[in-house]
């Protein structure tokens, strides 16, 4: 058996570089972070060259979203750092720190409502670089899917966001259609004609986009954009589903600062150690969800930042 020659201390520095050990050796995983799922040509070739140069030749992804290149020795962390940063990567997505996003394609996507690359890659410079310095009670995941089919599970994230088309329905277009092709498209059964006239339950309607420019006199031709988050999701030993907050934010930036709400509100009043899941259960999510409706926690950031909050922080993983 190999003899392990780096000391726990060096090991817990460089974890937290984004440097996992490779399960006993003194190698270790580069874990590699990709802002929004997306990279490159010129950093995919950087990668697969960086893998050779500096570790097994070996390259892993994770599951949320990362790429991890194997085998790399300690004493060449530093050189493998250099030499991808000439293509903006970086390592790093340890610790009890916001971690990075994960985005499903829906800018592509023929189902995707917005544009989740560029709100995702907002969401990892606003906060995770911005709030890299910040320990939390515990890890903070987000997750950002286009639609409500739910590829990326937002609802088992800390924190996920769901793009939304919210249908205008033109009730003087309806012509009460007997065989309604809004009716007919409609994937959850929340749309259907009544007396004469198309009716779009409201409770049952899960905001797809689907019914919009299906109906043949123009009563459907547009929806409003919107942001559906849902807050205490987990996965892991502790599985929890997260729950949607009442409202649906028709604004980015307002979806944006709900999320910076949330992260101020963990920070303040989580327990080291606990997830944001148990914190919204220990504090009742009614209260929770009117302190991230309110400006309080923005208006108090600088106070919330400052405080001697989570020294050690409690995310073994």
């Amino acid at each position: 058996m190999a003899t392990l020659t780096i000391s726990p201390q060096e090991e817990k520095r460089v974890k937290a570089l984004g440097f996992l050990s490779n399960k006993g050796t003194d190698n270790f995983s580069a874990r590699i972070i990709t802002v929004n799922g997306k990279i490159t040509a010129a950093q995919q070739r950087c990668i697969a060259e960086a893998a050779e140069k500096f570790g097994n030749g070996n390259i892993t992804f994770t599951t949320r979203l990362t790429v991890e290149v194997q085998g790399i020795p300690f004493d060449k962390i530093e050189e493998f750092r250099e030499f991808i940063r000439k293509e903006g990567l970086e390592t790093g997505g340890t610790g009890s720190l916001v971690r990075p996003v994960v985005s499903c394609k829906g800018t592509t996507c023929q189902y995707g409502l917005i544009d989740t690359f560029a709100v995702s890659e907002e969401i990892h410079h606003r906060f995770y670089e911005g709030y890299h310095s910040v320990k939390l009670p515990h890890k903070f995941k987000i997750a950002v899917g286009g639609c409500p089919n739910n590829c990326v599970k937002p609802d088992l994230n800390d924190l996920g966001i769901i793009g939304q088309r919210i249908p205008k329905f033109e009730e003087d277009e309806c012509n009460g259609c007997k065989k309604c092709s809004v009716e007919k498209v409609c994937p959850m059964g929340a749309a259907k004609v009544k007396d004469g006239l198309l009716e779009i339950d409201p409770e049952v309607c899960n905001n797809c986009g689907r019914c919009i420019g299906k109906c043949h006199f123009d009563a459907l031709e547009d929806g409003t954009t919107g942001y559906k988050i849902y807050i205490g999701g987990r996965w892991g030993k502790k599985i929890a589903r997260g729950r949607a907050l009442d409202k649906i934010f028709t604004s980015k930036e307002e979806a944006l600062d709900v999320i910076e709400k949330a992260i101020l509100l963990y920070r303040e009043q989580g327990k080291t150690g606990e997830r944001f899941a148990a914190t919204i259960e220990r504090l009742g999510f009614e209260k929770v969800q009117e302190q991230l409706l309110s400006p309080d926690l923005l208006e108090r950031k600088q106070q919330i930042l400052e405080a001697e909050l989570h020294v050690t922080g409690g995310a073994t993983c």
